[in-house]
């Protein structure tokens, strides 16, 4: 087993295997797979909290929360939206995320447990896919950020920003690669250096976007408007309500699925109690008002409704304001990129390959798919980003559903974590030829209905309810459809046999 540090050899080796341990499979092994150490676990509540403190606060996250004000909904009603959806995902998150620190796995070898030692590359790959798609296109919209405030700064620089190559223009592909190669270089170092960037980053977000609601409430006298001209009421607004909270907790449908991934390292359950509970409810109700303050404000100031926070910071007179204010959006799209859209497929190509790539070659491999698939494209095509990925996404509540109800329901908490690493068939994981057909068949109606909710339009009035409505039906028909394990018993990672080079 190793400490925090996936990406670098273990300073120890590894632990002698116990009497009759199991023999792990090459194929299924490896030092960054391997669950962690107890002793060499470094996760505290804050950096627990500084997942979400970052994350929260993303450009796209303002953009879809400032959008719930375009739409109608009046201040009080994206608060109260806003309550309803970190209340469910401080539950939702705080189970999934104790699953990871008593199994101390990533999230491929997690899902191994409920699809089976082959079949849990399925969630995983799901994941993957929409993770590297997502990290293309968040590197992108930082590189945006980062181009305005370059031409601001230097006018000159105008010609590169006229000529294009491949979709992108000449100054954009600087901004980009840079940025990209920023974080391929934070992602070398593991996850220890990813958490302490986490650490710095935090702070940072939090105070630039609470100075930035400030000044904007300064520059409207003090006040803000509670709604735009023409606000929802009655069914209306609470339809609206329901479905804002719904959609606020399918944008974190992949954070439920791999936060195992850092719980894994995390020091105690109660500190991944105490990270979510200032880090979900406390940090995402703060995350509201600074929405309906930029929101309202910039509202009263000229009847304007603003799309993002990019809006107003391209409107602050003062060149030195200007670029802290954009900086610290670079520094905070960096940071959602590296918690969201960077960890999760490294993880699925060591899973895939555990033989030839570990933490840092994976987290390269990752970068370049990230950039072959020119997400700019992708960004700037709607119908690739609502059916291809929105299909995707739509995935992810059965695949939740199956496996909490696996974990939760079926097994009591009980897991065997070296059969996790073991092709031997009397491995508890082998199922059948390393699938779990059971797992499969609760995933698959409730894949196909999810979908069809999410992008036919007959059914738009309930498309944003797609996720839960998967992830009950995957959990409902593995719970009757599954095998019980009453006889299932914990063991540990100690006993692992590590496989010979």
């Amino acid at each position: 087993m190793h400490s925090e540090n996936p990406g670098s050899p273990p300073t120890a080796g590894h632990p002698p295997p116990a009497a009759g341990a199991a023999t792990a499979s090459s194929r299924l092994y490896s030092y960054d797979l391997a669950p962690t150490r107890k002793e060499g676990r470094r996760w505290g509540a804050y950096n627990v909290f500084t997942l979400w403190a970052n994350d929260a606060h993303s450009l796209g996250n303002y953009t879809f929360a400032i959008g719930l004000f375009a739409l109608g909904l009046n201040v009080w009603g994206i608060l109260v939206a806003f309550a309803l959806a970190s209340l469910l995902l401080f539950l939702l998150l705080t189970l999934s995320g104790y699953m990871g620190h008593k199994a101390g796995v990533p999230f491929p070898v997690m899902s191994r447990i409920a699809f089976g030692t082959r079949g849990g590359q399925i969630p995983a790959a799901v994941r993957g896919v929409v993770a590297i798609a997502w990290f293309g296109i968040q590197t992108y919209l930082a590189s945006s950020v980062l181009n305005t405030l370059l031409l601001a700064m230097f006018p000159a620089l105008q010609p590169l920003q006229e000529r294009s190559v491949l979709g992108l223009s000449a100054l954009g592909w600087i901004t980009f690669l840079a940025l990209w190669a920023v974080q391929v270089l934070i992602v070398s170092y593991g996850m220890h250096v990813i958490r302490k960037y986490m650490a710095v980053a935090a702070p940072v977000t939090l105070i630039t976007m609470c100075a930035l609601a400030i000044w904007l409430f300064v520059r409207a006298d003090g006040s803000i408007a509670l709604s735009t001209d023409d606000p929802l009421t009655g069914a209306a607004m609470w339809s609206q309500i329901l479905e804002g909270a719904a959609l606020w907790v399918v944008i974190y449908g992949t954070f439920v699925l791999n936060f195992c991934d850092f719980t894994r390292s995390a020091t105690s359950r109660g500190a991944i109690l105490r990270g979510n509970l200032v880090g979900i409810p406390v940090n995402m109700l703060f995350f509201a008002v600074i929405v309906v303050v930029l929101s309202g404000a910039q509202f009263e100031l000229d009847g304007r409704v603003i799309t993002s926070p990019t809006d107003i910071v391209q409107t602050i007179p003062n060149m030195f304001l200007l670029a802290a204010a954009s900086i610290a959006l670079v520094v905070l799209t960096i940071a959602v990129n590296l918690l969201a859209n960077f960890v999760a497929p490294i993880y699925v190509l060591v899973d895939l390959f555990p033989r030839h790539l570990d933490f840092r070659r994976a987290g390269l491999v990752s970068a370049l798919i990230g950039l072959a698939i020119l997400p700019w494209n992708l960004y700037d095509n709607p119908v690739v980003v609502n059916y291809f990925l929105g299909g995707l996404g739509a995935l992810l509540g059965p695949l939740f559903g199956v496996i909490m109800a696996d974990y939760w329901l079926l097994r009591r908490t009980r897991v065997n974590i070296p059969d996790l690493y073991t092709e031997d068939e009397r491995g508890e994981y082998h199922y059948r030829g390393g699938y779990n057909p059971k797992a499969v068949w609760a995933f698959a109606p409730a894949a196909a209905i999810a979908v069809v909710l999410a992008l036919v339009p007959a059914f738009s009035a309930v498309a944003g309810f797609s996720w839960f409505i998967g992830a009950i039906l995957g959990a409902g028909i593995y719970a009757v459809i599954g095998d019980r394990k009453p006889d299932a018993r914990d063991v540990d990672g100690e006993s692992i046999a590590v496989p010979s080079e």
